[in-house]
């Protein structure tokens, strides 16, 4: 089967404001006594859980032949021919203190090429969505990357779990370009991050050591918003690795000469 992707985005989109709507509800009664650490400085609550068996149920409904690739692994795939990749909290430390942005991301892929993305950014109400070559929206509104050279860019470089394996890398970045571009900023979502450079919000995004259901759904999104999508080594087959580097196109060779010097 292969699904019409124009409207099965649009009813991904109600089930990640589905998800959403649950997550916004609860924080208003949320207590850290709920979180648990799945390893330093990486957490989970029932908030995550319960969103992400919310999401895969109405998923299932929609495309029953899927498999899934889901961050706190309530479903699985066997070889399926799709498969949805799911965050259903992306930005769960940004949750526990109240600091936006956090979302719900949900990515369909075929074999290795993601087909749909979709990112519900929950406080401030915005759904980011892309399907394979229908461009980029977000609520109903087309989206196009900026067009800023280096020195006028702003960057996203984010601090990833794998802080002691990332440490020198985030500062060979930081040390190279703060003086040499607009300014650099942190957010705490990998997949709002990407929806940023989408919207011409950042220029720029770079991130290792992530999960596949972190960055699916936005890469497709800053892709169909015209923008450039690699890995840290500058292949364009990042589907299956743990890092991402995403810009407005104009400044992408400059970011992967950088990080090719990375320590």
């Amino acid at each position: 089967m292969n699904p019409n992707l124009n409207t099965l985005t649009l009813s991904v989109c109600d089930v990640a404001k589905r998800a959403g709507s649950y997550i916004k509800k609860e924080r208003e009664k949320f207590s850290t006594a709920s979180v648990e650490r799945k390893h330093a400085h990486d957490y989970v609550s029932y908030v995550d859980k319960t969103s992400e068996q919310l999401i895969v149920d109405a998923l299932t409904q929609l495309l029953p032949e899927a498999g899934f690739i889901t961050e706190e692994g309530s479903a699985t795939h066997t070889g399926e021919q799709y498969c949805w990749v799911v965050d259903p909290l992306d930005g769960t430390t940004n949750f526990i203190h109240r600091f936006p942005p956090y979302a719900v991301s949900i990515a369909l892929i075929r074999g290795r090429e993601i087909v749909l993305g979709v990112v519900y950014e929950i406080c401030a109400d915005e759904c980011f969505y892309a399907w394979k070559d229908g461009g980029a929206y977000v609520n109903g509104d087309a989206l196009h990357v900026g067009t800023s050279a280096i020195e006028d860019a702003l960057l996203c470089c984010q601090l990833p779990y794998n802080h002691e394996a990332y440490q020198p890398v985030i500062h060979h970045l930081i040390n190279h370009f703060y003086g040499h571009c607009a300014s650099i900023r942190m957010l705490g979502s990998a997949a709002i991050a990407l929806c940023y450079v989408a919207a011409g919000r950042l220029d720029a995004y770079a991130e290792q050591y992530i999960g596949q259901w972190d960055y699916m759904a936005g890469a497709l999104i800053v892709q169909e918003a015209g923008g450039t999508v690699t890995n840290y080594d500058g292949a364009y087959d990042f589907t299956t690795g743990n890092s991402v580097v995403a810009t407005n196109g104009l400044i992408h060779q400059e970011l992967l000469q950088t990080l090719s010097t990375r320590p």
